[in-house]
């Protein structure tokens, strides 16, 4: 199963490697030049194939645990000055997608979608300290009785040129279901109410809609 956000980019790289194959047939005369391409086209739908994959997830509806919303690798877990929304200190948990990983933004929390706010930026690699006050990115904030708010940030990296948001004020959020789309990018993070208990550590692997990060 494929996110509905790659059905183009799936079409448009699937007629271009059956074009790239038909063309090294017969405009190629040496064997292992035209199946080294031929081979090669096959290859790079398969890397868009993956990049795009959507897997269906079970998720344990439970207000007081907060998921995480995406799959990769926990990167930082620290307590920071939240400066765009909360303006105070929060918990942040963020977690790195490499180009390996599921790129579905899940909901972490169910509630209302209180804040959602897209911020035009630069593209500098997800892993730099200032990425995630100088690239593109979204911002959004959820609120349940049993968590309080909680601010998810999506971050876009060197290769990613476009967010996808589907969260918009007034919006009631399921937890574990969809919430967007990072296309070939990069890292989410987390800001949690001081006091939350989290779960997991740095350099931890994580499942999105899955795994419980943090719990009140």
């Amino acid at each position: 199963m494929f996110h509905k956000e790659g059905f183009k980019i799936i079409i448009n790289i699937f007629l271009l490697c059956v074009a790239i194959a038909l063309l090294a047939e017969y405009w190629i005369d040496h064997f292992w030049i035209q199946k080294s391409v031929q081979i090669l086209s096959v290859v790079i739908l398969v890397l868009v194939l993956q990049f795009f994959r959507n897997p269906e997830r079970v998720t344990s509806l439970n207000e007081k645990h907060i998921l995480s919303p995406v799959d990769g690798k926990v990167v930082i877990v620290e307590e920071v000055y939240e400066k765009e929304y909360f303006k105070d200190q929060r918990m942040q948990v963020s977690i790195f997608m490499s180009p390996l990983n599921v790129h579905v933004t899940r909901y972490a929390i169910s509630g209302s979608v209180v804040f959602s706010k897209y911020h035009p930026g630069k593209y500098i690699v997800a892993w730099h300290p200032k990425s995630s006050e100088l690239n593109e990115r979204t911002t959004v904030v959820i609120e349940n009785k049993s968590v309080g708010q909680i601010l998810y940030r999506q971050i876009a990296g060197a290769v990613a040129r476009r967010i996808v948001n589907y969260a918009k004020e007034g919006d009631q959020a399921v937890q574990g279901a969809d919430a967007g789309f990072i296309k070939f990018g990069s890292r989410v993070d987390l800001f949690l109410p001081l006091g939350t208990k989290i779960n997991v550590l740095k350099d931890q692997i994580v499942k999105g809609g899955v795994d419980c990060i943090a719990e009140v």
